[in-house]
């Protein structure tokens, strides 16, 4: 099959016309395509154009497209009746309901109406792409085209080649990409693709934290939006896409695995799905919307005292006592220097992915006086502390206001392996090593997608440059211990790079 598409006058079909296959369509006509635009519904397709033009008229009003361009991308797009009118194509993108079946009988059906030389793709976000393409007479020619929404504004696509699909097909659909204005990214079909894969991380661990009591919604989405720096916490972002839309993938992907620990669901979640709080869409999710109250802020506490004890530092963790020891000469600490601490000093340690109970007993600490500081991120933003179950609430309450004592805010949780951050933070790392290690992706394209795609502030990948593929790598080690779950084992893309010193991107 001829794979390659005309540079010129290309002609693309778009199935459905929904708010995916409307966006599509705006950025191919925008990119100099002819687009004929087809739904079930004819009724869809006429609401769709004036969506479109709606949406580039705004482009207009901000100056980022003028008049003339606006109209020649109106013209290109041309609504039909019903996909037999799209024989002419030379690519048509099904854009329809997330159904295997129908995607299958759409596409057998397309088989008869097309060329030989057409190239069939689907935007699904969750379906295998082979198994799509297994019921066509020509899979080689059958890729996946995903975008996200709304298309216009993500920049990001994924091209995705199925276990049959000619390199040529997902070449052709690189460049057609390019051509629309979106950033492609080449992947192997697997279950969630990339991005879909990476975003189960952040709301998993976030929704396990909180399922062990260590930490509230509340507290998870301030110590990842401030201190880690994401664009929003993973409980606002649940509330933002809808439990209905999340949780079901988070299955699907878990099913598709072979029940990979990585991506086990959480019961939080399947229990909110259950009582129908969904989030925005019902103004009931992990906060209440039901009077457009913004997400709850997480409990802050803020002074202007220092400790009443002299402070102790653990050098267990030299790198992360240096950083602590260096704020508190700033809050114009009391510290103690000694090997060990006295009989009445605040002791702080330091864990990478250990709980405070675990430093205190090996460190032959006083688990009492143990107060655990995380120091993986900035610590000039929002700070994170947790006590063993024993410490008294007199240490507990003087590490809260020394932290706080220069205005900072101070989240305290319940002793956890890790933190709220580094297990998050870790478990991103992890997922998007397995998909390096697996060859389902580029490790540049895994962290382009990332960040492309979910607006992390690094990619997966890219935290190991910024925080020590060594630090994440003793991290999930330690974090495993103590829980005794391969969730939290460490790729062995991860750790190889971790042991050789070396940069998580590094490409074997």
């Amino acid at each position: 099959m001829e794979s390659i598409l005309p540079k010129e006058g290309l002609v693309i079909g778009v199935i459905g016309a929904g708010a995916m296959g409307r966006g599509i369509a705006q950025v191919a006509a925008t990119g100099g395509m002819t687009v004929l635009l087809t739904d079930s519904r004819p009724e869809a397709v006429a609401d769709a154009v004036k969506s479109i033009e709606k949406a580039l008229a705004r482009l207009k009003e901000k100056g980022t497209l003028d008049q003339g361009a606006m109209d020649q991308a109106l013209a290109r797009i041309k609504p039909v009746q019903n996909v037999e009118q799209l024989s002419e194509c030379r690519l048509v993108i099904e854009a329809v309901i997330e159904k295997l079946d129908v995607k299958q009988a759409l596409l057998a059906q397309l088989e008869g109406i097309v060329s030989d030389d057409c190239i069939i793709a689907s935007n699904t976000s969750s379906l295998s792409i082979t198994t799509i393409a297994s019921k066509c007479s020509h899979p080689e020619r059958v890729a996946g085209f995903h975008f996200f929404n709304p298309v216009p504004a993500m920049k990001l696509v994924e091209v995705i080649d199925g276990l049959q699909t000619l390199p040529a097909v997902g070449d052709a659909l690189m460049d057609v990409g390019r051509r629309m204005g979106r950033e492609p990214v080449r992947i192997k079909d697997a279950p969630g693709f990339l991005v879909n894969q990476v975003g189960r991380a952040y709301t998993l661990e976030a929704a396990h934290l909180v399922s062990e009591g260590i930490a509230t919604f509340e507290d998870v989405d301030a110590v990842m939006h401030e201190t880690a720096g994401f664009r929003m916490g993973p409980f606002v972002l649940l509330d933002l896409v809808g439990l209905d839309v999340n949780h079901p993938a988070t299955e699907a992907i878990y099913t598709q695995f072979y029940h990979e620990p990585r991506y086990r669901p959480s019961v939080l979640m399947q229990s909110r799905l259950d009582a129908g709080m969904l989030g925005r869409k019902t103004k009931r999710g992990f906060y209440d919307y039901s009077e457009q109250k913004d997400a709850a802020p997480a409990a802050e506490v803020k002074g202007a005292s220092s400790s009443p004890y002299p402070v102790w530092v653990s050098k267990a963790e030299p790198a992360q006592a240096e950083k602590l020891i260096a704020l508190l000469k700033t809050l114009d600490v009391k510290m103690e220097d000694g090997a060990k601490p006295s009989a009445s000093a605040l002791c702080l340690v330091t864990p990478l992915g250990d709980d405070a109970t675990h430093c205190a007993v090996e460190q032959g600490l006083d688990a009492k006086r143990v107060v655990a500081v995380d120091t993986l991120l900035d610590l000039g933003k929002r700070r994170t502390i947790m006590s063993t179950p024993v410490t008294e609430a007199s240490y507990v309450d003087a590490a809260r206001t020394l932290f706080s004592s220069d205005g900072v805010a101070v989240t305290v949780t319940r002793d956890s392996p890790g933190f709220i951050a580094q297990r998050i933070i870790a478990m991103i790392a992890n997922i998007g090593a397995s998909i390096a290690q697996n060859r389902t992706a580029s490790a540049a394209d895994i962290d382009k997608a990332v960040k492309l795609g979910l607006g992390y502030p690094h990619g997966p990948l890219g935290f190991g440059d910024a925080l020590g593929a060594g630090t994440l790598h003793k991290i999930l080690n330690n974090m495993q211990r103590r829980y005794g779950d391969p969730r939290y084992r460490s790729n062995l893309w991860l750790t190889r790079r971790a042991e050789l010193g070396v940069s998580l991107t590094l490409q074997d």
